[in-house]
């Protein structure tokens, strides 16, 4: 079986677009990103095994204008004023480069950066240390979860990449967070 479209590389991006169209805020978020000259296909949540994570700057370079990328993105949208809207990507990485480790997607109102990049980095840490059979109540805070996690050896450690904002009069405010995929 190929691997030819097994990522190799990957990087975090966000941006918050504002405009009276919906669809223009969310392309004014991709151009904060960096990534709206690309045709983006929404995959799920499996970061690939010896991914390396590069910097925005680094991976937006190896990108060109109408090239096929996959990502994985979380969007939100608002048109109320003083509304916090907010969107957050999370990876939850093994100990072992060999495994496959999790990004999760979220998206919330209400919520500001910490609690949102939490709550996207408690979902991946989950799957991930489901997935790899480790032994946790669902019912604790994550705080405590994340220290079995981590403790457990197989959980090695998660980051989140959080975009909140706050609506404005007459214009729709969109937030994007995404983990972008590099071959």
């Amino acid at each position: 079986m190929s691997h030819s479209f097994v990522p190799t590389k990957a990087f975090f991006t966000k941006g918050i677009g504002r405009h009276k169209n919906k669809l223009q805020s969310f392309e004014l978020a991709l151009r904060e990103g960096g990534i709206e000259k690309l045709n983006l296909v929404y995959v799920s949540s499996i970061l690939p095994p010896n991914v390396k994570i590069l910097s925005p700057e680094e991976g937006i370079k190896e990108l060109h204008p109408g090239q096929i990328t996959f990502c994985v993105m979380a969007r939100n949208a608002t048109d109320e004023k003083g509304r916090l809207v907010g969107s957050s990507v999370g990876i939850a990485f093994p100990s072992s480069h060999e495994h496959y480790g999790y990004i999760s997607e979220h998206h919330a109102y209400g919520m500001d950066a910490q609690e949102i990049g939490d709550f996207a980095e408690d979902l991946a840490s989950t799957m991930l240390a489901s997935t790899l059979g480790v032994d946790f109540d669902p019912e604790t805070g994550y705080d405590e979860r994340r220290q079995v996690y981590l403790m457990s050896g197989k959980v090695i450690d998660s980051i989140s990449n959080p975009c909140v904002t706050t609506g404005v009069a007459g214009m729709w405010t969109t937030t994007i967070s995404a983990v972008v995929f590099l071959p």
